[in-house]
């Protein structure tokens, strides 16, 4: 079993009346079957309503299954002894980082929760030093956040989940609300963590760009798993993903509009780089 595994997986949201009565019920995620291996990096792709980010709240048990399983490390998230675990397994990290900063200096701030977990002071210090340095903000320890810009506000969110030591990291659209430096500078800092500590990381996201480098691909739609497979499996069945409403990597796109203009190039294409190549060999 991987350290996120799904069986079955369904989650209703119900719709109330002013009485309390069940008005209507949504389906939001749909019999999804997803196993999840430790050390790997996962995006889930897929437009708004897809489910991507009810089966990310399922992750941390901020909700739990209306059908179905999902276990994290092995623990079953709707039973409530398993709760502050599994929390402690899966970090998550939002949107929008005002969110989740709540400290006035950016130490404190990441100190925070290990000093929830009950974590002693000296280690508490140990791990505030190696997660800010780990996501390159060491300099700014001693800054207020909101001196910060949005991707620097991003990376300590990210150190704050890092210092609680967990397994896996969950970012739900982490750079939604930032501009391309901002969003560079914390898919970087996502990757060098995956690599580094070798922890797991699991990406909802809308930039197709971010996906590229990842090691497997999940795309949702109207709350069921319709694609799985990695980036260049995925990204090279253009007009499927266009079909779900989706886009692809710019670099994929150009090489898809030669290829119908009748140019011989290849269909999985990813990066600037390989499309510079590939049309430098053309004849």
């Amino acid at each position: 079993m991987g350290i996120v595994k799904t069986a079955k997986l369904v989650y209703e949201y119900l719709k109330h009346d002013e009485e309390g009565n069940v008005e209507a019920v949504n389906r939001a995620i749909d019999g999804v079957d997803i196993d999840i291996e430790e050390g790997q990096f996962i995006a889930v792709l897929g437009h708004n309503g897809s489910g991507k980010s009810t089966f990310a709240k399922h992750i941390n048990a901020l909700i739990v299954p209306t059908e179905g399983t999902m276990w994290v490390d092995g623990l079953k998230t709707d039973e409530e002894q398993n709760t502050i675990k599994v929390r402690q397994t899966a970090g998550m990290v939002f949107q929008n980082p005002d969110n989740q900063i709540i400290g006035t200096i950016v130490e404190e701030d990441v100190g925070f929760g290990p000093e929830n977990l009950g974590v002693p002071t000296q280690e508490i210090w140990e791990r505030v030093n190696k997660s800010l340095e780990s996501v390159h903000m060491t300099e700014y320890r001693h800054h207020s956040p909101n001196k910060l810009s949005g991707g620097q506000k991003q990376r300590v969110a990210i150190a704050g989940v890092i210092a609680m030591h967990p397994k896996c990291i969950v970012l739900d659209e982490p750079t939604a609300m930032l501009d391309p430096n901002g969003r560079k500078e914390v898919i970087k800092a996502v990757h060098e963590l995956n690599k580094k500590e070798k922890i797991t990381v699991i990406l909802i996201t809308h930039y197709m760009d971010e996906v590229i480098d990842a090691d497997k691909v999940y795309v949702m739609d109207e709350g069921k798993v319709v694609m799985e497979g990695t980036p260049r499996e995925i990204f090279s069945q253009v007009d499927k993903m266009k079909d779900l409403r989706l886009d692809v990597p710019q670099a994929t796109e150009i090489a898809y509009e030669l290829r119908k203009s009748g140019i011989n190039i290849r269909a999985d294409i990813l990066s600037i780089d390989e499309l510079v190549n590939e049309v430098c060999q053309l004849k």
